[in-house]
């Protein structure tokens, strides 16, 4: 090996095949701090020495081929079981996870030395996590319920199992379905209820729903609306659930400000002067919802949200509306082009305001000033809000959805109103 960049390039993935084994040695020593010395699998020193070991087998597969690599991993891994049957004929209630953690380094040691060192660190950092979870993760699964177990199933089914096999391409008339991005939405949406569901137990009805609803806004504030509609619909108290809906809404105009100043930025001066009025009114709307909401059950409640925490219906029929919406897109562009902008943006954003703005920020520059390019995009925003009012009424019905209703009414009318003085 006469090339010295190589040699510093092979040191270094040593030098990281080493760091991660001892990272994950630190955790296993602390953890078996109490037995006495010699009385353990391994620790610090075994672990960085696991992972040196699996750096340099990497090396010599790379170099020599992989007969020498097998040896020295099966060695190694020998080495763990013996070490673990013979501290289980001493004490069988001794866990296997240190030797299975030894054996996950020798791993991750090779990963690094064969050209994939981010996905080794990445993997050490999620493995010890996990090792440092233990009693987090065993209170937390010996706190689920028989519904809740069944409903981690369900949902790792759809998500894990079905979703990546969809194909990701699209078909039909005007290829307007991509099978893999209607299975995100189901899953989206499945993913916040049951996310939904736990947070609402675990801090209570206010702050869980509240939780809930900003984080799933990030993603997706329609989703958010179809999940709390549900739980309106179930009887669940009113108030938190329209201060979220109210919340996911305030933030996915934040966010669309955001995702425009960096895809369309020509068109965030007038689209801000729509879209934050209407952002205060929702975010005044919530705070208002949430004087009438009773606080007291802040704390753990096991009694809330008695209704199913994974029901994939709504989920499929929302998946089903939005590719009619696609389908109408496609057929818009198609028949009137250019011509059809605001139309076709006003279709999609009422589904998905991302879409509206990345397909302005992909025109080609100066077809559209920055006045006009504003209100074209505040147009599916403040349809988006509109669309959201009718999901609620008709996911909970007039009696229980109207209060969420009128507070998305609401912030879509301070809009309206910003758009009518802009425009005249």
């Amino acid at each position: 090996m006469d090339n010295p960049a190589l040699v510093i390039s092979l040191v270094m993935d040593l030098g990281i095949a080493l760091a991660l084994g001892l990272l994950i040695g630190v955790e296993r020593g602390w953890h078996a701090r109490g037995e006495p010395p010699g009385g353990r699998v391994a620790g610090l020193r075994t672990f960085g020495l696991l992972g040196l070991l699996g750096g340099l087998s990497g090396v010599t597969a790379q170099q020599n081929g992989m007969v020498f690599a097998i040896i020295l991993i099966s060695a190694a891994a020998i080495a763990l079981v013996v070490g673990y049957i013979r501290d289980m004929a001493q004490d069988d209630s001794v866990s296997a996870t240190t030797t299975i953690a030894g054996l996950v380094t020798l791993a991750l040691g090779m990963l690094a030395t064969t050209g994939h060192p981010v996905i080794a660190s990445v993997t050490a950092g999620i493995m010890l996590a996990l090792l440092a979870m233990r009693a987090e993760l065993h209170a937390w699964v010996g706190s689920l319920s028989a519904v809740e177990v069944k409903a981690v199933a369900r949902f790792a089914l759809i998500a894990i199992v079905v979703w990546p096999l969809l194909p990701d391409r699209s078909f039909g008339p005007y290829d307007a379905w991509n099978p893999r991005a209607l299975w995100t939405v189901v899953v989206l949406i499945s993913g916040l209820s049951f996310v939904g569901y736990v947070a609402t137990r675990r801090m209570g009805e206010v702050r869980g729903t509240l939780a809930t609803a900003a984080a799933g806004a990030l993603v997706s504030s329609t989703a958010v609306t179809v999940t709390l509609s549900r739980r309106l619909a179930a009887g669940d108290k009113p108030a938190p659930l329209v201060a979220g809906i109210a919340v996911a809404g305030s933030i996915m105009m934040l966010r669309t400000l955001a995702l425009t100043a960096l895809l369309a930025d020509f068109a965030l001066k007038s689209l801000a002067i729509i879209i934050v009025p209407a952002c205060i009114t929702a975010a005044l709307v919530a705070i208002v919802a949430m004087r009438g909401s009773d606080h007291s059950d802040n704390g753990k409640d096991t009694r809330i949200a008695p209704h199913n925490p994974f029901d994939l219906v709504p989920a499929l029929g929302f998946a089903a509306l939005i590719a009619v919406a696609a389908l109408f897109a496609r057929w818009a562009t198609d028949a009137y082009g250019d011509h059809g902008l605001a139309t076709v943006l006003a279709i999609t954003g009422a589904f998905d305001v991302d879409a509206a703005i990345v397909t302005m920020g992909g025109l080609p520059k100066g077809a559209v000033d920055g006045h006009l390019g504003g209100i074209l995009l505040a147009v599916p925003i403040l349809l988006n809000s509109a669309f959201k009012a009718t999901l609620a009424i008709g996911i909970a019905g007039y009696i229980k959805g109207r209060g969420a209703a009128f507070a998305l009414a609401l912030s879509t009318g301070a809009g309206i109103a910003a758009l009518l003085m802009l425009t005249l």
